[in-house]
């Protein structure tokens, strides 16, 4: 399951142009900057920015889901054509799950939206800076590390 995301996740930043990948890169890490180093409470508030981050998946699959219903209604009380919408939204979908890309794509990356990976990349990093893990050097099973990687 984990390797199947991170493939996709890497065919969404090979579809992506190299400008949309720096740029994203680039705030990851003045986030880290900015965050990382003024104490526990600037992560916290950070982290807790992060938890409510909309990835780009979540972000697809809401506005395809809005489109295709929209298609559906209009459908059914205006006219049948309404259904191209949502033939037209649901191919894209499907694109997007077999290629890694659609047309929406390069438009959701230049308004900066991360895959669940990238977000975690940054999570990981603060967590790093403010010290999380250095209570695994301490763990000595399986079940103390993943105790303390969910902490």
């Amino acid at each position: 399951m984990k390797e199947n995301q991170d493939k996709h996740e890497g065919r969404v930043r090979r579809a992506s142009t190299d400008a949309a990948n720096e740029a994203i890169d680039q705030k990851t890490l003045e986030n880290i900057q900015a965050y990382g180093y003024d104490g526990p409470e600037a992560i916290e508030k950070r982290l807790d920015k992060l938890d409510k981050e909309w990835d780009l998946e979540r972000a697809l699959e809401t506005n395809a889901s809005t489109l295709a219903l929209t298609g559906v209604v209009l459908a059914a009380t205006k006219d049948k054509r309404w259904l191209i919408l949502s033939g037209i939204v649901a191919s894209f979908l499907l694109q997007h799950g077999l290629q890694g890309w659609c047309p929406p794509l390069p438009l959701l990356r230049k308004f900066g939206l991360r895959t669940r990976k990238e977000i975690a990349e940054e999570r990981y990093a603060l967590k790093a800076l403010r010290g999380d893990f250095n209570r695994v050097l301490g763990a000595t099973t399986p079940e103390g590390v993943l105790n303390v990687i969910r902490d």
